[in-house]
């Protein structure tokens, strides 16, 4: 028998109730809106047209939309059901662009929600959210409350398929999921986007992580390309930032999220061998890249290589095996892009800091990402060391001499063991000399703020090393009519100025 609620149609609810909300998503969207460029909001109009289409016809309507997901929501689990069952059959038989099929999953959950105006509100809607993002292209999952209220009154040639229990980020306890079974769609899917499904090969560290509010935007990135480089000097902090972002999101690759870590390679040849060695794939006579791209072919996995700075004539390598495995992505990290199709750059930006002149009492200081860095490595120290009226201006001076830098400050911070923070301003004034002492866990290169400067420079070429040396004027940078003047002539430079 069919379920339904005593809390009037979804159209005009006004109270409190009982709902079942379905999100949906277009899976692996961003790579078809680079794909198909202008063509792709055509796409979009017909794909919304057809989730639109199925809800109204079953009762229920949209009530936002964020990009290509819908948020649908139904008075009755069965009426809901019957419309996801209809969408995905619709979005199947469709015509869509060559090479380029729509495959959208769906997540199904009941449960009490609140109408604000036309949008909902509740914890029944992140629990959706949820289920949603567990799914993968062309599967509905749907969670035990709306099972039970669907599973009497079925469609013809659909049934519930358990999925067992399983771990959801940010929910509490684990959570039974089912599956929808559509005859006559696909039915078996990679195994589930969920906590502890998935083998993560990633670095711990033992010092907390601070500040990096550009996590969520990278986090977007990786969901929506299969591509990104986090690029910047040496010592803003891309390493950690490429492995919090990869634990963040290792729920979404469902066989394996691997830390590759390159700075030791300066052989281009060995990259894929580095890879294979982490992966754990055996030895053999194929070339390296043929085996790890056959090892990876079906797999959805994520692959952080770090530091591609001396082995960037490797890059080929990385182009083909993102082009043979279409479930795989690459994090990575280099002072500049890898400048490969596809590739989607963040920059990392230093950490955030009080601007000149802008006064700040001790309390609003912590606030900023710099001062509360140096804050922790110094309390780590020197455990006396606190953040007062009279320390606040003197540290927030220390971070602004060091440009934000996390590398420096956290060198700058380990002095405090021999000097006062009085002290360390004034000898920052004249030297890097007092940034030194890093960590002996870190690569050789970051145990000092000039190891770390030299390291870079040793990598360019003569050439380049002639033009950084002349563009090392212009401290605030400049425009490129200026360049032109202080660094050229490009004959004597040995380097196309615009390139």
């Amino acid at each position: 028998m069919s379920h339904r609620y005593d809390c009037g149609t979804v159209k005009d609810a006004q109270q409190t109730g009982t709902y079942t909300f379905v999100f949906t998503d277009i899976e692996g969207s961003t790579q078809m809106l680079r794909a198909l460029g202008d063509d792709y909001a055509e796409v979009l109009r017909e794909h919304d047209a057809i989730l639109l289409a199925a809800a109204e016809a079953h009762g229920g309507r949209s009530f936002g939309s964020e990009g290509d997901a819908q948020h649908l929501v139904f008075s009755d689990a069965t009426s809901a059901v019957r419309a996801t069952v209809a969408a995905q059959r619709e979005l199947a038989d469709h015509e869509w662009p060559s090479d380029h099929p729509v495959r959208v999953r769906m997540g199904l959950h009941s449960g009490e929600a609140r109408p604000v105006g036309d949008d909902f509100g509740g914890m029944t809607l992140h629990h959706t959210a949820r289920i949603e993002a567990a799914g993968h292209g062309g599967q509905v999952l749907l969670s035990p409350a709306a099972r039970e209220l669907a599973h009497e009154s079925l469609p013809d040639g659909v049934a519930i398929r358990d999925l067992g229990p399983h771990q959801l980020k940010d929910i509490e306890g684990q959570l039974h999921l089912f599956q929808l079974d559509i005859d006559g769609l696909q039915t078996d899917f990679p195994s589930l986007r969920t906590l502890g499904t998935t083998a993560a090969v990633l670095p711990t560290h033992l010092s907390s992580f601070v500040g990096r509010t550009e996590v969520e935007a990278v986090m977007k990135l990786v969901a929506d390309a299969r591509l990104v480089t986090l690029t910047g000097p040496g010592g803003t902090g891309k390493t950690r930032l490429a492995i919090r972002v990869a634990t963040e999101v290792a729920d979404r690759f469902t066989d394996g999220t691997y830390f590759v870590g390159l700075d030791a390679l300066n052989d281009p040849d060995l990259l894929m061998s580095e890879v294979a060695s982490v992966l754990a794939i055996g030895t053999g006579t194929d070339p390296q890249v043929d085996r790890v791209i056959a090892h990876l072919r079906d797999k959805t996995s994520l692959l952080v290589l770090d530091n591609l700075e001396q082995i960037i004539d490797a890059a080929p390598d990385i182009g083909r095996l993102l082009q043979e495995c279409h479930d795989v992505s690459v994090l990575a990290t280099r002072r500049i892009p890898l400048r490969l199709d596809g590739e989607q750059e963040f920059a990392v930006p230093a950490l955030s800091f009080p601007s000149v002149g802008e006064a700040v009492d001790p309390e609003a200081a912590r606030g900023y990402e710099a001062v509360r860095l140096f804050v922790e490595r110094a309390s780590a120290v020197k455990r006396d060391f606190s953040l007062d009226e009279a320390t606040a201006p003197v540290v927030i001076d220390i971070v602004r001499r060091l440009d934000g830098l996390p590398l420096a400050i956290e060198l700058a911070a380990a002095r405090l063991r021999m000097l006062t923070p009085s002290d360390l301003r004034d000898r920052l004034e004249s030297s890097l000399g007092v940034l030194t002492g890093g960590s002996r866990d870190r690569p050789e290169r970051q145990r000092t703020l000039r190891g770390t400067i030299e390291w870079s420079h040793d990598l360019l070429d003569e050439p380049d090393r002639r033009l950084f040396a002349r563009f090392s004027v212009m401290a605030g940078g400049a425009t490129f009519a200026l360049t032109e003047v202080i660094c050229g002539p490009a004959d004597d430079v040995g380097r196309d100025l615009f390139e």
